[in-house]
């Protein structure tokens, strides 16, 4: 499959960033479907796109189509992702994968039983620097990692007239913060190090109890800019902030703060892990640099460059030294693989994109942070 054809589900901040990204890598989008006709049909004109369709279900019945990406609410990811695998498509899906464990368990194993390529868009893994830490820390540079900890901060919903769908469980899921920004910190950290996540510990704030919802739809992150005039007040029953201590299987403690309600923090996406060796510290908002901590010599800053990188990170790092690679260039690079696998037609060892397992296994990690919020205790994370 050297062409195959690609259809977007999904038409807001982030399906459009999908399709920026296929293009990039020179895969094809053939067509698109949005929340309605109208939508569909404009965004194909706007991005010179042939074809649009009705709904989703009009994707999944296009024998056509080889691939499909899912870019659309929380809610509709279960039965979209399920769909498609049945109609006999690849999937990228956003995450999270499903809005339980359950429904995420079906979709990794029907996945798995069909032997389509399905992964989940974690697409941060991706940076430059974090993949050579990742091979840094498999190579035993940090030698045994005791401590992982960090945070993921925004500011977008700090007022109570911020909205977004996010904030509807019916349509974003029963947590929020954890599921939305929290999931993404996890996998980085376990995708990094190579360890479980066996238990947990949480507690969860909501600030605004009643958020003015608008009158009409709020495209993610847009809301720091258009002005909400309506005065309808909607009770919040998700998280705005959330603080959690982990137990890894190796014995390692962790713990995160993550909060979407932190004024001037944009996107602030931060970890530290500290082995027997060394440590590591990386932020997202100056994503092409790591610290690396040291007792007995003065610690280094390296920066992002292929020529000081391992041989297998530099395949995945864009542009030479000096040259930043930022949040768009990890989608470039993660779809890189994603449709390496497709052409293959089968997942290998050394791929480093999220699949259904991992989406998951993300899903069980937030059904035990929950319950431990709710509980007030420490939960064992189911296997």
């Amino acid at each position: 499959m050297d062409k195959p054809n690609v259809a977007v589900i999904g038409l807001g901040f982030m399906g459009r960033t999908h399709i920026q990204t296929l293009r990039r890598i020179g895969v094809g989008v053939v067509g698109v479907a949005g929340i309605n006709v109208n939508e569909a049909q404009r965004a194909s004109k706007e991005l010179s796109i042939d074809n649009w369709y009705e709904n989703a279900d009009a994707v999944f019945d296009d024998e056509k189509i080889d691939v499909v990406h899912l870019c659309t609410p929380n809610y509709l990811h279960y039965s979209q992702a399920k769909k498609a695998l049945l109609a006999g498509k690849h999937v990228v899906c956003e995450k999270p994968l499903a809005l339980n464990p359950s429904e995420s368990k079906e979709l990794a194993e029907l996945a798995d039983k069909k032997g389509f390529i399905a992964a989940v868009n974690y697409n941060l893994r991706f940076y430059p620097i974090c993949q050579e830490a990742h091979a840094r820390i498999s190579a035993g540079d940090l030698g045994d990692v005791y401590l992982v900890h960090g945070g993921y901060l925004q500011d977008w919903l700090f007022y109570n007239t911020d909205w977004n769908w996010r904030l509807e469980p019916e349509q974003g899921g029963q947590s929020r913060v954890v599921a939305d920004i929290g999931s993404h910190w996890m996998d980085m950290v376990t995708f990094l190090t190579g360890l479980k996540i066996k238990s947990v510990m949480a507690d969860f704030s909501t600030i605004h109890k009643n958020r003015i919802k608008p009158k009409g739809e709020v495209e993610t992150f847009a809301g720091k800019i258009d002005k909400n005039t309506s005065m309808e007040k909607i009770p919040i029953r998700t998280e705005d902030a959330a603080v959690i201590l982990f137990r890894f299987d190796n014995g390692a403690l962790g713990n995160v703060t993550l909060s979407q309600v932190s004024a001037g923090r944009k996107n602030y996406f931060w970890y530290e892990i500290n082995g027997s060796k060394q440590s590591l510290r990386w932020d997202q908002e100056s994503p092409n640099h790591i610290w690396i901590g040291h007792r007995d010599q003065p610690n280094q800053m390296l920066l992002k460059d292929p020529s000081l990188f391992q041989q297998s990170v530099r395949l995945l790092t864009g542009f030479p030294g000096g040259h930043t690679e930022g949040y768009p260039d990890t989608f470039a690079q993660g779809f890189t693989q994603i449709y390496a696998a497709i052409k293959r037609g089968k997942t290998d060892e050394l791929d480093l994109f999220a699949n259904f397992n991992d989406g998951h296994r993300e899903m069980v990690l937030c059904e035990a942070i929950q319950k431990s919020a709710a509980e007030n205790v420490w939960v064992q994370v189911a296997e």
